[in-house]
């Protein structure tokens, strides 16, 4: 499976971002896909994710993004609006098998990543 993010850059604050994440190979076995980011000193923290056709989201997220997919063009989104300057992360798509609901926040039970895309939120 490969995950190739894009969209990021620099935004003012209250400014809005979409990110994409075209994947490919073999996602027939994968169960989620899902957004994390991680800033600079801090540990890598989930944002939003898809399981069973469900969306879930992050404490991250707080009301201000959403996750969406075109299955069709095999990827997902992430609309993000109202950015904060504690939102400057880097944002990583992620891609795992047999993940149970309960373990969809923690990083280490996914099998796939992308290589991220800053975003950076500063006037």
């Amino acid at each position: 499976v490969q995950l190739v993010e894009s969209g990021g850059g620099l935004v003012q604050p209250g400014g809005s971002m979409k990110l994409s994440c075209a994947y490919s190979g073999r996602t027939g076995g994968t169960s989620a896909m899902a957004w994390f980011r991680q800033a600079p000193g801090k540990e890598r923290e989930f944002v939003a994710g898809y399981r069973g056709g469900n969306t879930h989201y992050g404490v991250a997220a707080n009301g201000r993004f959403g996750i969406s997919r075109d299955v069709a063009m095999s990827t997902i989104y992430l609309q993000m609006n109202s950015l904060k300057p504690e939102d400057t992360a880097v944002y990583y798509c992620a891609a795992g098998s047999n993940l149970r609901q309960p373990e969809l926040r923690r990083p280490d039970r996914y099998n796939y990543w992308g290589q991220g895309t800053q975003v950076t939120v500063s006037s």
